[in-house]
């Protein structure tokens, strides 16, 4: 591991002086140092097995609502310089001269790892899909092929600013994932897909096992083989808990980041305070977690993470803040701005979000359910934020009939809008589950890792897309 400072803290300083020698209200300088692992197997052989590091600046300097940003992968003080003073063009002042000190915040901490993931033999990380392979193939003979990736990375960011504030942060994070397609009569073929790991250390794989993983997979390809076509129309719908929570995180959460607020183009904005959802819905975005894939000990501005109630008994509570639109909005940052890497400005992004349980058993929401679908695992999905309108591929279905869970269904879509279908939870679970740890979140082009969460939720009038209509036609 790379010891000693990112960049000498003198440095920094003299960056964030360039950065405001044209006479703007804030300036920043993000340090960012990335080593990663990436592995891959398909059809029973290893494809690739690769290390990489990265590392860089970015300069952020802010006039206004005006943004000026630029970045270098060069870390010689001559790039560094231009860098910061190409971002300063975004103030038109003339030229005048600021010192600034920095001073290292005290951080919280919500991971610690006896050893950092870039320490670990890559041998070791290969080994983990080579059993994953063998007990997915050994799950079901029609088990036909299986991939599997293994991903890592230790991240250490530095991230300094002009009010004085200077923090540094180790980040690892690991994740394995596994496909599994099953050959059924006639050649139908269905895949499951399970994984997930976190911000923990590799022994989260001697309980986390790629043998758990692989038949998860497994089980999913060979339970939807035979599957029903799914009735389309308005239906009583069951989703499961953990990763159904990624409906909450699209449907939900990105209307209530603050640049979709500040701009008026969120159906939630101008609502706090109003009922928006079932008095059951309490909705947390919760940056502390500990060891949880979207949790960080600070944000991407320095800033620490928090809990944060965005929804409680169906009422408006909050927004999520980056610095930027919180200063425009008269508003303190929740620890919310996020960034992919040096080469990106930070946005309000979700952190780890999820629904507070309920006082319902599982077994008892199944039960009252005379006609609808239980909706087991999620595919992908999409939504408007103006609207709210949303999809969902349902990878995994079951019809559930008289109080029971039966058939597999496939086809199975679930249409809707956000707010609508949050009025319409009509029984939430006892069973709070976080997702295992595989979410990835997509904004502006910009991927940071998320996590979510969901007990059991009954969902009432909720628009099925499916393959035939009520009566059997096609």
């Amino acid at each position: 591991m790379h010891a000693g400072p990112l960049l000498p803290h003198p440095l920094v300083e003299r960056l964030l002086s360039a950065a405001m020698e044209r006479g703007a209200e804030f300036a920043e300088v993000y340090v960012e140092r990335n080593e990663t692992t990436a592995v891959t197997l398909d059809e029973h052989k290893v494809k690739s097995a690769q290390s990489g590091l990265s590392q860089g600046v970015g300069v952020r300097v802010i006039s206004g609502a005006k943004v000026g940003y630029a970045y270098s992968d060069d870390l010689d003080d001559e790039a560094l310089f231009r860098a910061a003073r190409t971002a300063a063009f975004v103030a038109k002042s003339a030229t005048h001269e600021q010192a600034f000190n920095v001073a290292r915040t005290p951080l919280p901490t919500f991971y610690r790892l006896p050893e950092h993931l870039s320490a670990v033999a890559v041998e070791a990380k290969r080994d983990l899909l080579v059993r994953a392979n063998k007990a997915a193939h050994r799950f079901d003979t029609r088990i036909k092929q299986v991939m599997a990736s293994y991903a890592d990375s230790t991240k250490r960011i530095l991230v300094a600013n002009t009010r004085g504030h200077l923090a540094e942060d180790t980040q690892d994070l690991c994740r394995i994932n596994v496909m599994a397609v099953a050959e059924g009569k006639k050649g139908e073929r269905r895949t499951g897909s399970f994984g997930g790991g976190g911000r923990v250390p590799f022994t989260h794989f001697d309980t986390f096992t790629p043998e758990l993983v692989a038949k998860e997979a497994a089980r999913q390809a060979c339970a939807t083989l035979g599957a029903q076509d799914a009735v389309a129309g308005e239906q009583t719908v069951v989703l499961a808990p953990g990763w159904s929570g990624i409906l909450l995180h699209e449907a939900v959460g990105h209307g209530l980041e603050a640049d979709f607020i500040r701009k008026g183009t969120s159906l939630f904005a101008g609502k706090l305070g109003e009922k928006v959802a079932s008095d059951l819905v309490t909705v947390i975005d919760d940056g502390t977690m500990a060891n949880a894939r979207g949790s960080l000990n600070v944000d991407d501005e320095g800033t620490p993470t928090q809990f944060k109630v965005l929804i409680e008994r169906g009422i408006l509570k909050g927004y999520m803040y980056d610095s930027l639109n919180a200063k425009l909005m008269g508003k303190a940052s929740t620890g919310s701005g996020r960034r992919e890497s040096f080469k990106h400005t930070p946005l309000p992004r979700m952190t780890n979000t999820y629904l507070a349980p309920g006082e319902d058993s599982p077994d008892d929401i199944i039960k009252g359910v005379d006609s609808g679908v239980y909706c087991a695992n999620f595919g992908g999905g999409q939504v408007d934020i103006t609207n709210g309108n949303f999809v969902f591929e349902v990878s995994e279905a079951y019809e559930i009939k008289k109080g029971k869970v039966g058939k597999p269904l496939k086809g199975v879509t679930l249409i809707g809008v956000g707010p609508e279908a949050l009025k319409n939870v009509s029984r939430v679970g006892n069973d709070p589950m976080p997702d295992p740890g595989m979410g990835t979140c997509g904004k502006d082009g910009q991927g940071v890792p998320v996590g979510v969460g969901l007990p059991t939720v009954r969902i009432d009038r909720m628009t099925v897309g499916g393959t035939r209509v009520a009566g059997g036609k096609r």
